[in-house]
């Protein structure tokens, strides 16, 4: 089996397989974007901003896209499974790759408990006599076990359960169309909802949008991951540079689109826009029967998809942070086949160790735990501009063409580490964001000061050759 290796050559049995599929890459690029948050929190946003949800959405987008085409700039270059991490290790300094990959690798730890949590909770109201903790329990069992047994295991669920959404989300948008248009017996008001009725369409002011803003910021973290997955692909550049060009259309028909549907149909003050979800809404509206059972189905499809990606995602961070020394050597180690058994299980583990305090310890604690994660999308957004900014001199050094190049640098890689500075800023003085951005900016500080003594004692990120697993 091939494998590929991390940016420290390692010894024997810490090498990752290249067991992705094309189709495999394709697809997690697709519908990678496409979280549970986007059926659940944009009813929120909706009743929050209105109509005018939409320029939250767009403006979200806009950003995704630009932190994409830098990432891509740097991974197209030197794909690597720690992605930015390692990108702020060298264009940055080492406290930065090891601050960032750390941050990064407890957000998607924190997701394994929300994600099992949730769809427990769907799975409970169907099937009450088992409790929610034993569906968390056997849906993160299941997914463990699949990330442990190969990569191409983990990309051959995660094609399926991304195909499932992005399926749900275009017939969505299919049956919406033709509701707004009059191609169905029944059809929608459309504009006139966005426009005129219920208060126009920015009813609650630009504030409300910018908290609507800050929401949906949430809903397309994971975007970036596609650039770690493709480093176990046969070939890495040409998945990478491919996705990074994609991300501009996926993110026009599945956010924009499904949100333009949810806001032509539903009136954005309806009281059960909240509690129902913006798609379920949208299907009681135009008369779907069981469309909360069609709305569940996607969103436990999703939630097992993003459950799935971060086991992997974490074990990957993990991995790399063991490769560069910022982590214990024995989740460096691979199995025969190249899976990074001991990075799945411990971030499996802390996992459940979350999802346990859920159950026995105050809920103070569960959501102080979940607030630590709140700002660190911006965090790993700012550090890969700020990394594509520093690191372009460094691939002119090298020499030869830069195939997935930054547009205007460097005015819009300023233009955004700005943007993403200002809405940092504006979360500290929002009541409902504040807390987020103490228990974000403390555990940060946490990190960066143990990072500097690291690099302070001048300790070798190489590690010594790990022996085989």
């Amino acid at each position: 089996m091939s494998v590929i290796e991390t940016s420290h050559p390692p010894g024997a049995g810490s090498q990752l397989s290249t067991g992705f599929k094309q189709r495999h890459v394709s697809m997690i690029s697709i519908a990678g974007i496409i979280g549970a948050g986007l059926f659940v929190a944009s009813g929120h946003a909706i009743a929050s901003a209105g109509p005018a949800t939409i320029l939250a959405y767009a403006s979200t987008g806009v950003l995704v896209i630009l932190i994409m085409r830098m990432l891509g700039e740097m991974a197209v270059a030197s794909p690597d499974t720690g992605s930015f991490s390692t990108y702020a290790e060298r264009a940055i300094a080492p406290w930065a790759g090891f601050t960032i990959g750390w941050l990064y690798w407890w957000f998607w730890v924190l997701l394994i408990p929300w994600e099992a949590l949730a769809g427990g909770a769907i799975l409970n109201s169907y099937f009450p006599d088992v409790p929610v903790w034993q569906f968390a329990f056997g849906m993160t069992a299941l997914l463990t076990l699949t990330n442990l047994l190969s990569v191409g295991k983990y990309g051959e669920f995660e094609f399926w359960f991304a195909m499932i959404k992005v399926i749900a989300i275009l017939a969505f948008i299919a049956f919406g169309f033709c509701a707004l248009t009059g191609l169905l017996p029944f059809h929608a008001a459309g504009v006139v909802v966005l426009t005129v009725q219920h208060g126009g369409f920015m009813p609650n002011g630009f504030g409300a949008v910018v908290g609507a803003l800050l929401t949906t910021m949430f809903s397309f973290i994971g975007t970036e991951a596609v650039t770690i997955a493709a480093a176990e692909s046969a070939n890495p550049e040409k998945q990478i540079a491919k996705a990074t060009r994609s991300v501009i259309w996926r993110i026009c028909i599945f956010y924009l689109g499904s949100i333009f549907i949810v806001i032509s149909v539903v009136p954005w003050n309806d009281p059960l826009l909240p509690s129902h979800g913006a798609y379920q809404r949208t299907l009681e509206v135009l008369g779907i029967g069981n469309a909360k059972l069609l709305i569940d189905a996607v969103i436990v499809a999703s939630v097992a998809s993003c459950l799935n990606s971060a086991i992997y995602i974490s074990s990957r961070m993990l991995f790399s942070l063991a490769h560069r020394g910022d982590a214990p050597r024995f989740v460096g180690r691979t199995s025969g086949g190249g899976v990074p058994r001991g990075a799945v299980m411990a971030s499996t583990l802390v996992g459940l160790a979350t999802t346990a305090i859920n159950f026995l310890a105050p809920a103070s604690v569960f959501n102080f735990l979940i607030s630590t994660s709140g700002a660190i999308a911006l965090l790993v957004y700012l550090v890969i501009a700020v990394s594509q900014l520093r690191g372009r001199r460094d691939l002119l050094r090298r020499g030869g063409p830069i195939v997935c190049r930054m547009w205007l640098y460097p005015y819009l890689t300023w233009a955004t580490i700005l943007f993403i500075c200002g809405a940092l800023t504006t979360m500290a003085f929002l009541p409902e964001h504040r807390g987020e951005i103490v228990a974000t900016g403390t555990l940060t500080l946490a990190i960066i000061i143990i990072g500097m003594v690291r690099q302070n004692r001048n300790i070798d990120p190489t590690p010594e050759a790990v022996p085989a697993a």
